[in-house]
């Protein structure tokens, strides 16, 4: 049983480490820009482009599933914290499901976008060619990372028989 939501932990330690990564190189491009306008009145070509659609997605939705498996979400339980065991029990696997449905949607309908987009070659409209449909794998990627966390929270809320 410790099998899968280790595995899933690790998914998305993954993940949150590309988002890491994403806002290291985000630091450093913008940096290089500033350095470069600054002190040669020059400028990097795409670093709007690469800001927008690559690096800041990432940063948002890479890190959601080891947010999720942490339990660091932002939550609103005062009166939750007030019930019985039991009843915060069931709300939180009632949560869990609910989780599960919506972010398996979202993983599904950002997957078919990717898709499309990868057989489109989609791009950006810039004064350059600019392909953004790698960037639309980031969503399903973090939406799948997120859905596999809420399950592991499911799962280990059960084995516990307490909400997390």
């Amino acid at each position: 049983m410790n099998l899968v939501p280790g595995t899933i932990r690790w998914l998305n330690i993954g993940t949150a480490v590309a988002a890491c990564v994403a806002m290291v190189l985000m630091m450093l491009h913008i940096t290089l820009d500033v350095g470069v306008r600054y002190f040669f009145n020059g400028q990097i070509v795409g670093t709007l482009e690469w800001v927008s659609f690559y690096y800041m997605v990432a940063l948002v939705f890479l890190g959601f599933g080891y947010v999720e498996y942490k339990n660091e979400n932002i939550r609103v339980d005062l009166f939750a914290q007030l019930m019985p065991k039991r009843v915060q029990f069931g709300l939180y696997i009632f949560a869990c499901l609910l989780g599960m449905i919506f972010f398996g949607m979202l993983f599904w309908r950002t997957l078919l976008d990717a898709i499309s987009a990868t057989q489109r070659s989609e791009e950006a409209m810039s004064n350059f060619r600019f392909l953004i449909w790698p960037a639309r794998w980031t969503l399903p990627i973090g939406f799948g990372g997120t859905f596999l966390a809420v399950f592991a929270n499911f799962l280990r809320a059960i084995v516990r028989r307490e909400a997390l």
